[in-house]
């Protein structure tokens, strides 16, 4: 189990294209209210601080405006086993958080109008760290 090597569990033949890894852990996207515009509970305050992140990490990079294929690493607890930790590794992830929300915070961070996305392929897995990989291909003309 190497913590450099991020698994591909995700396998979609039909679509190549240029595949982008961020080392940075998913945060799902919180409810929120008005009162978050003023008020900093720690949960809106963690999800802003992703989404600086995400924007900085994409800053040159395209990404996709009609098809979105991702794979979330989802860190696994240090509370766990080294022998439980290499039994889950890259397993599917069936746990809070939701796939949903992490997709709604990845788009809503680095996307003005995510309505021209039509077709997501999402997978949540465990690994030793967190990260975000998808794929972006040229768009057909």
């Amino acid at each position: 189990m190497n913590k450099l090597n991020y698994p591909t569990v995700l396998k979609i033949p039909q679509l190549i294209g240029r595949e982008i890894i961020l080392p940075v852990t998913p945060i799902p996207k919180p409810r929120m209210t008005r009162r978050d515009k003023w008020a900093e509970r720690p949960c809106v305050m963690r999800y802003r601080a992703f989404k600086d992140e995400l924007r900085v990490a994409l800053e040159d990079t395209p990404f996709p405006d009609d098809v979105l294929i991702v794979l979330f690493g989802i860190p696994m607890p240090n509370s766990w086993s080294k022998k439980k930790k290499e039994k889950m590794w890259t397993t599917a992830h069936q746990a809070k958080p939701d796939v949903d929300n992490l997709l709604k915070a990845l788009m809503d961070a680095v996307m003005i109008e995510d309505q021209s996305i039509h077709t997501v392929f999402a997978q949540k897995v465990w690994s030793e760290e967190g990260y975000i990989r998808f794929v972006t291909y040229p768009k057909k003309q």
